[in-house]
């Protein structure tokens, strides 16, 4: 069998060497007898990596790349000392990039074949700056295009994470008070179940129907727990989901226009890289969501037939009033690129007074209906001891 390696020889650089072996374990043998730090065994397609793995960060090493090229290294040099400083998968990738540069592939030909950490919107970014030779700049546009969906996103899961506990203790509470202490309340009122007050009735009988059924309720609950992960592990059934979700209307209008935002941002990035609009819009199709995709599809063909971008995303419904004023601005600038940066900020920020608006108004909803529904099954299991001890008096 015919195996590539790639390692780091006594210099400590990368070289890329073809051996004859066995098997892997005989072609790394022959590559540490010639004093090869080895990186990679390759062969037929397949890849072993012979160190730990770890997930690349794609826009860390943007950061740390656009660092050394803008104090004066080249790409080559920078390339290196990055790998220096890795290991693992990280090191392996970084390797597999220089080994692609020195055979003379591109910088964008060198990522584009590790897919799996690099995405096609980073690819074309890379790809386009090569025409000018400023790949700093690119990678600053990438890395500022990361920065604001991160922004967003922690946005999101900020304002998002106190009613998650919130309701999480409160469902816990209530199936602690359902599961556990109504049944036993039902035990101790078995003997004066007639006399009690019609809701205490159905809640105890609750209680009787609990502790009678105990096992197969565990059974059931671990059943729907299991189907509703797998459920979720579904694109179509994510789908489907999304899909309702959307037709709820004040949720769905600010769903669209989340997407929307990340729309004209990435889009806007690449208009900024010297992408032409059609292959842009083509790149950034599978960032919206399903039903929206068809939209961009009838815009797409607008635009190629000669229909300014404001008018064609106007009319496939994937701009607001506010976008296609804002692009027919950028079209008579001939910015177009800076404005669909501008318009996604816009469509954030109202995103996010959205998200807080929502999360203020409904986080004393969601405590005001745990708390009733708390206090009512207290309530109601109490209220036959309330009814005993008027009774003594």
């Amino acid at each position: 069998m015919h195996f590539d390696i790639l390692a780091i020889d006594a210099r400590q650089q990368v070289v890329a060497l073809k051996l004859e072996a066995a098997n892997a374990a005989a072609a790394s043998e022959q590559a540490r007898r010639q004093g090869l730090n080895l990186l990679e065994v390759k062969a037929r397609g397949m890849r072993l990596s012979v160190r730990g793995k770890a997930r690349f960060p794609a826009t860390l090493f943007s950061m740390e790349l656009a660092s050394l090229l803008e104090a004066g290294l080249n790409l080559v040099e920078a390339l290196q000392t990055l790998a220096e400083k890795e290991a693992g998968e990280r090191q392996e990738v970084l390797a597999g990039i220089l080994a692609a540069i020195h055979r003379g592939e591109p910088f964008s030909q060198a990522v584009a074949a590790f897919p799996q950490h690099f995405s096609p919107l980073y690819v074309a970014t890379i790809r386009a700056s090569e025409r000018t030779g400023n790949v700093g700049e690119a990678l600053g546009r990438y890395i500022a295009y990361q920065e604001e969906l991160e922004r967003v996103r922690k946005k999101i899961v900020s304002a998002s994470i106190y009613p998650a506990i919130l309701t999480l203790v409160g469902a816990l509470v209530i199936g602690f008070l359902m599961f556990y202490v109504v049944p036993r309340f039902a035990a101790v009122y078995e003997d004066m179940a007639g006399s009690l007050p019609f809701f205490s009735q159905l809640l105890l009988g609750f209680g009787h129907f609990v502790r009678n059924h105990a096992f197969a309720i565990v059974i059931a609950s671990i059943a729907f727990l299991g189907t509703t992960a797998w459920g979720f592990s579904q694109p179509r059934f994510r789908a489907w989901l999304n899909a309702r979700l959307w037709r709820v209307p004040a949720l769905g209008s600010r769903m669209k226009v989340y997407q929307l935002a990340r729309l004209y941002r990435t889009a806007g990035m690449l208009l900024n890289a010297g992408i032409p609009a059609v292959k842009a819009l083509d790149m950034v199709r599978d960032l919206l969501a399903a039903h929206l995709r068809p939209s961009l599809t009838r815009a797409r063909t607008m635009i190629e037939e000669g229909q300014p971008m404001s008018a064609a995303l106007a009319a496939a419904g994937l701009a607001t009033p506010v976008a296609s004023r804002m692009m027919a601005v950028g079209e008579r600038s001939g910015d177009m690129g800076a404005m669909f940066v501008q318009i996604a900020r816009f469509h954030d920020d109202e995103v996010a007074r959205f998200i807080d608006w929502f999360t203020r108004a409904f986080e004393p909803v969601l405590m005001a209906v745990l708390g009733t529904a708390v206090g009512l099954v207290v309530v109601l299991m109490y209220m036959p001891i309330f009814e005993l001890a008027g009774s003594i008096h």
